[in-house]
């Protein structure tokens, strides 16, 4: 049995490889899944484990600096382990990984199991965006990459429902204790069906490339990670930052000059790609800023559980699960423009909506308008990068699919980060501002404060003394509550005029596969050409 499979030429074809792709898709899923499983649950492993806050919030933030650090080593690793290899591993370590964190008995173990599941997770991703993109051509990727989409849209999205189910009614550990079985499965299935696009080639790793990328991205992230607590002028915050794009910036220059880069930055010489990228993370911001700022809204002010925080975001999450694949049909025939329009103004109008939020508004309200949000991104996130990798020759695929997911990756924290300060520095204005209001000289205020005190004392049968304290303490919570609330608002116009960008941004999209002048100009593909990695270098 040969250890290739060729690229389908007819989309009759494509029928194939759907037990395979189900497959990955199955994988990925589970990778991503586990991203957003624990936030609900960290003030339950607090608890378990007796640690602190920051502690506890290594689980996630560890996650994320090794994730999105091998994101940018995955053309390498790719090219030099093939994809078969590559997924079996990286399925093995988040098989594995899950087994610790679901058998562990403290933290030191549990951070240990979470790390070995982050380095499958990071290079499942611009893997298996690697192979759907070269099994499905230009002409019907769009239908692909709305399968691929199944998962990294439906999957951050459902799980805290997931997570607040699971420990609100059983034990924590069956978030992890439940992957392994589904794991294995993967495992087994890809071990059998799963072959190389291309065999392994043995490429020598420029040894400062992976150092300064490896180095460059964790600092950026873990910057951007700590920003939302400690503030952007944070003294570590923003020396880890600027080391890590100080890093990334020779890592760059270094791509643009040796022969055999380890990330080629030239993907950014393709107009569509680099528009598309920027639209990418505009939208990415937009995204983390509802997800984000909602269970705030829910659960610290307005008292709901964390189940039912997260069963407001499932209805949204199912939205994306039926209409990412529709999204990608549509893409294969009226091209990225259209759909980013439609998409990226429903975004903007219902993120302006949300821009309104009071202790009144209903929860079916909300639940309503997010749906009608994650109609409108259902047709811009696959889209839009399928719209940017369609430009992209063949040899630079897995090039352009692990920028996509880096950006990704990155943007995702700079919007959390983003998000969390404007919120925190908007609710402490606000509180400033009522507890300016509430002036003990002012004649009109004393007068309906101690009307308030009467009222109190009448309804709580107090003393004056007691009430006028009560009183106090009552006026304090609702300035809370309404400042909190006004900066969540705050908060909302900031992503309402993000999504404002990325629409007018859309507006200049175009679909690649009609660029008549650059198809005539393309020399013939000769037959290495059509393998996903690069051609020999005597091969033009």
């Amino acid at each position: 049995m040969s250890s290739e499979f060729q690229q389908p030429q007819d989309s009759h074809n494509i029928k194939r490889f759907i037990p395979l792709l189900a497959i990955l898709m199955v994988g990925l899923f589970l990778a991503i899944l586990n991203q957003t499983l624990l936030n609900v649950a960290i003030p339950h492993l607090i608890t378990e484990f007796g640690v602190s806050a920051n502690t506890a919030q290594w689980l996630l933030t560890g996650y994320m600096l090794v994730n999105g650090a091998l994101i940018p080593l995955s053309p390498f690793l790719i090219e030099r382990f093939a994809v078969r290899r590559l997924f079996l591993f990286a399925m093995f370590c988040f098989t594995l990984g899950s087994l610790i964190c679901g058998i562990s008995t403290g933290f030191p173990i549990m951070l240990v199991g979470r790390l070995i599941q982050a380095v499958g997770g990071g290079v499942l991703a611009p893997l298996v965006m690697t192979i759907i993109i070269f099994i499905f051509p230009p002409e019907i990727r769009g239908k692909g990459m709305g399968i691929f989409g199944l998962a990294m849209m439906f999957a951050p999205a459902v799980g805290p429902t997931l997570s607040g189910f699971v420990v609100q009614n059983y034990d924590w550990h069956l978030l992890f204790t439940g992957m392994v079985p589904l794991g294995f499965v993967v495992l087994i299935l890809a071990f059998f069906s799963l072959k190389d696009i291309q065999p392994p080639k043995k490429v020598t790793v420029d040894g400062p490339s992976v150092f300064t990328s490896l180095a460059g991205m964790s600092l950026l992230l873990y910057g951007f990670s700590e920003a939302g607590n400690d503030g952007w002028d944070d003294a570590v915050v923003l020396s880890t930052m600027i080391a890590g794009a100080v890093l990334l910036m020779i890592f760059t220059i270094r791509q643009l000059r040796i022969e055999k880069p380890l990330l080629d930055m030239r993907i950014f010489n393709y107009g569509i790609f680099s528009l598309a990228s920027v639209i990418n993370v505009v939208l990415t911001i937009s995204l983390f800023s509802g997800m984000f700022l909602l269970p705030i809204y829910l659960q610290t002010i307005r008292g709901y559980s964390p189940l039912d925080s997260g069963l407001l975001l499932l209805p949204g999450a199912l939205i994306m699960l039926v209409m990412s694949p529709v999204s990608g049909t549509l893409f294969d025939k009226l091209g990225p423009r259209p759909l980013a329009i439609f998409g990226m103004a429903i975004t903007t109008v219902t993120t302006y909506f949300f821009t309104r939020l009071t202790m009144d508004t209903p929860y079916t309200f909300i639940v309503i308008l997010y749906m009608f949000r994650m109609f409108g991104m259902s047709f811009l996130m696959m889209p839009i990068m399928t719209a940017g990798l369609n430009q992209l020759p063949k040899h630079l695929s897995s090039h352009g699919t692990s920028m996509s997911n880096t950006l990704r990756q990155v943007s995702g924290s700079i919007g959390i980060s983003l998000i969390t300060t404007i919120f925190t520095n908007r609710t402490t204005f606000h509180m400033n501002e009522m507890e300016g209001s509430m002036n003990t000289a002012d004649p009109f205020f004393m007068a309906s404060f101690h009307e308030f005190v009467q009222k109190v004392a009448v309804t709580l049968h107090l003393p004056v003394s007691q009430a006028q304290h009560q009183a106090v303490t009552i006026l304090f919570g609702k300035a809370s509550q309404q400042s909190s609330i006004n900066g969540i608002n705050d908060a909302f116009i900031i992503a309402t005029v993000i999504s404002a960008i990325g629409l007018v941004l859309s507006l200049f999209l175009r679909d690649v596969r009609k660029d008549k002048v650059r198809e005539a100009a393309a020399p013939v593909p000769q037959k290495d050409e059509i393998l996903l990695l690069p051609a020999p270098k005597n091969v033009s």
